[in-house]
């Protein structure tokens, strides 16, 4: 008989407070969007006002901001819900996610999700740094939610290619419980809690540079 996997045994409470937080917000505004086909240009449309944040294609350019092209659809779903009923806040995104319709947030997922993702950024590699990531990387289990290249799955986000200041701030945020996570994000918690600001630093340059 195998013996329990101590990475398995930090993620199934969180994920299990997941699931009972789902049930307790069934029927308050934290609900997922209604079924319905997408209006990709109206996506377009609705995605100007974000382009001053998070770049014209998706793309950012802004310390601190996360690229959203080629995110997952239901995840860029998920967080603008977050965002809109307060589970989760951030001062920028408050007031622009209280303006959104249901029909806005899916309009809104579907159109960066069919953008072409961030490139690495240019420049050689540090194999060590890069080592250095796979083994936090194996070590905490990443790609059994993200999948083994990274993309996403679902309410999983696309962490590939992402901003590296970005995914640094984000595994600190729910290291020290600033960010508590929502949805699959649930788990993150307590995956991020034990992990050193070393560990941090050497995923964030890995992820950032996977093509």
């Amino acid at each position: 008989m195998r013996s329990a996997d101590p990475a398995r045994a930090r993620i199934l409470p969180a994920a299990l407070r997941t699931l009972l937080g789902a049930i307790a917000l069934a029927g308050t505004a934290v609900t997922p969007i209604a079924a319905a086909a997408a209006d990709l240009a109206a996506g377009k449309a609705a995605a100007g006002a974000c382009a001053v944040c998070h770049g014209a294609n998706g793309v950012s350019a802004m310390t601190g901001v996360p690229s959203l092209a080629g995110q997952t659809d239901a995840f860029l779903e998920w967080q603008l819900v977050y965002f809109r009923s307060g589970a989760r806040r951030s001062d920028a995104m408050d007031p622009v996610a209280a303006k959104l319709s249901d029909a806005d947030i899916r309009n809104l997922g579907a159109w960066f999700a069919s953008l072409s993702p961030p490139a690495p950024p240019a420049g050689a590699l540090d194999g060590a740094r890069m080592a250095a990531g796979v083994k936090v990387i194996e070590k905490y289990r990443c790609g059994s939610c993200h999948q083994r290249n990274f993309a996403g799955l679902d309410q999983a986000a696309r962490i590939a290619s992402q901003r590296e200041d970005y995914l640094e701030k984000s595994l600190g945020d729910f290291k020290s419980g600033t960010r508590r996570g929502g949805g699959a994000a649930g788990a993150m918690p307590d995956v991020a809690f034990p992990m050193t600001h070393e560990e941090i630093g050497a995923v964030a340059y890995y992820l950032s540079r996977h093509p």
